[in-house]
């Protein structure tokens, strides 16, 4: 089968999460043939991967290259008249109410004709920054119906929605709708929704490609909460917020299967719109061996410890865990608390960093055990890689229980890891968490440090129930969230698509059924001719 794997940029030129999920799928699919697109700007230096031998493909957006030629192009009377009909359809259903009756439909039949004129055309860049699109959007955002929030929009927020929506549909402009392209794939996969999975959605437009659309976050909810547009005005948020709405319910409404990783990116799903007899839930596979060493030695760790590890950032709440843990340790004087943070790019994060440091240096001034010796604070902020932390598995196997005390989660993979290393969990009640730990560990309400702390004290001072739980994790994510689990998920994900899709007859393929099935069977095949050849041997 050939795949056409529609990836955020990340997989093949560099490795995040997506990235090693894509590199596992391809590499664990070897009987398939996968045909690489990135959707978004791949890193500068343009250096990939190796890829695998059924990898042959790679294909890049390269937003340069289409602004330049759209820089060359000219576009006609005609074509200027067909784009403004198709753009005031696509910006008239975007600005409508989300209940608004047709709606929806207004956006998608906007959006395929713009697609189609692009594909003619060889893009529209330039177009979607045009006066005509201003005007069209400007009365679309005044006409009876629109929303509120975008009635209210000036021409400040008109150019500044142009912009950002060039860049959201560049897809429509990229040449891979040609029979070499996506059109020669027998599945699209889509490694994201959203944007990631607009070239797919496209592709079962013009040549019927089936669409998977497999999500490990959620791009609509990553748009709601992105700090990025906290300095937009809010007639620009809402128009924002209404494309990026419109397009992920017309990916779901066209996607054969969307394979979310936990039940609340399905939630999300559902509510966007998406069919639920087109969902299965398919948790996202990771390497278990690396922790082999630390899973079957439940003894070790001292018992004392508590171990945080994760991205420093106010979605993880560690102040509410630094004053959970100035309950425990009143409660346990020889409780520590490890707090483990995973190096990132972001400047916030150092200055919210600092602000738990400084917290922490005031809810616990350094202790010592005598006159003469030199004080210890008992909560330790330690970087992943350092010398005091130089892998996640010694991270883990340093402490009796993990906590994870988020406002704010999609699918924890730490929470997994330390499962892997059979440690017994306290976590907060977001995201996915209850759907991961299942009954393997203690669940408490977020923002809620008394409740943190008691839970923490109970596994601390209960050895026996903390191994037993430990014990019960691992195997529920050895069964539920190894790699191979993943692949077996996908390997029959894609047989059964492709079983339902209709036969696509190509250019050069022949006629189909020229030749009987027995035209390809090694030797003769013909019973008739043997028995009577037999017959007369025997005469």
């Amino acid at each position: 089968m050939r795949i056409g794997l529609l990836t955020e940029g990340g997989y093949p030129y560099a490795v995040g999460e997506s990235g090693v999920w894509c590199e596992r799928l391809v590499r664990g699919l070897g009987q398939h043939r996968f045909d690489l697109y990135a959707v978004a700007r791949p890193p500068a230096t343009g250096a990939s991967l190796p890829l695998p031998p059924n990898a042959r493909t790679v294909r890049a957006a390269d937003p340069g290259n289409l602004l330049e030629r759209a820089a060359r192009r000219t576009h006609g009377r005609r074509d200027r008249r067909r784009f403004t009909e198709a753009y005031e359809r696509f910006a008239t259903g975007l600005c409508a109410e989300e209940d608004t009756a047709g709606g929806a439909s207004l956006f998608a039949e906007g959006l395929y004709a713009l697609a189609e004129l692009a594909r003619e055309r060889g893009g529209l860049p330039g177009a979607l920054r045009s006066d005509d699109a201003v005007r069209a959007l400007e009365a679309a955002c005044r006409a009876p119906g629109a929303r509120r929030g975008a009635a209210a929009a000036g021409l400040p927020d008109h150019l500044a929605f142009a912009g950002h929506l060039e860049e959201a549909l560049r897809p429509l402009s990229l040449d891979w709708y040609e029979e070499d392209a996506l059109g020669a794939a027998d599945l699209c996969h889509a490694a994201a929704g959203g944007t990631t999975a607009l070239p797919g959605l496209l592709a079962k437009r013009f040549f019927g490609t089936p669409l998977l659309v497999t999500e490990y976050g959620v791009p609509l909810r990553a748009h709601y909460l992105s700090a990025a547009g906290a300095d937009r005005s809010a007639p620009l948020r809402t128009l924002l917020a209404a494309l990026h709405g419109r397009l992920a319910a017309e990916v779901y409404r066209q996607a054969a299967l969307l394979t979310p990783c936990n039940a609340h990116t399905r939630r999300w799903q559902e509510k966007c719109g998406a069919d639920r007899d087109r969902i299965r839930t398919v948790h996202p596979g990771m390497a278990a061996d690396r922790f082999d060493g630390v899973g079957e030695d439940e003894e070790s760790g001292d018992p004392a410890t508590l171990v945080w590890v994760g991205r420093a950032e106010p979605a993880k709440d560690l102040v509410a865990l630094l004053h959970a843990f100035a309950e425990v340790r009143a409660r346990q004087t020889d409780a520590r608390l490890r707090i483990v943070t995973v190096p990132v790019r972001d400047p916030g994060a150092d200055l919210y960093l600092a602000q738990c440091r400084a917290l922490a240096a005031q809810l616990f001034p350094d202790e010592a055990a005598g006159a003469h010796a030199v004080g210890e604070n008992p909560v330790s902020f330690e970087e992943l890689g350092g010398p005091e932390a130089p892998g996640l598995e010694d991270t883990y196997a340093s402490g009796a229980v993990v906590v994870l005390s988020s406002v704010v989660e999609g699918f924890p993979a730490g929470l997994v890891e330390a499962m892997f290393c059979a440690r017994a969990t306290v976590s907060t009640d977001v995201g996915a968490v209850v759907e991961i730990i299942g009954g393997t560990g203690l669940v408490v309400p977020p923002r809620n440090p008394r409740a943190l702390a008691d839970a923490c004290l109970a596994l601390l001072r209960d050895p026996g129930r903390r191994h037993r739980l430990g014990a019960a994790a691992r195997a529920r994510a050895l069964e539920l969230f190894t790699v191979e689990q993943n692949l077996a998920a996908f390997r029959g994900i894609y047989l059964e698509l492709l079983s339902h899709a209709p036969v696509r007859h190509r250019p050069g393929d022949g006629a189909l059924f020229a030749h009987p099935a027995e035209a390809h069977v090694p030797g003769s095949w013909n019973p008739g001719a043997v028995t009577a050849g037999s017959g007369a041997t025997d005469a």
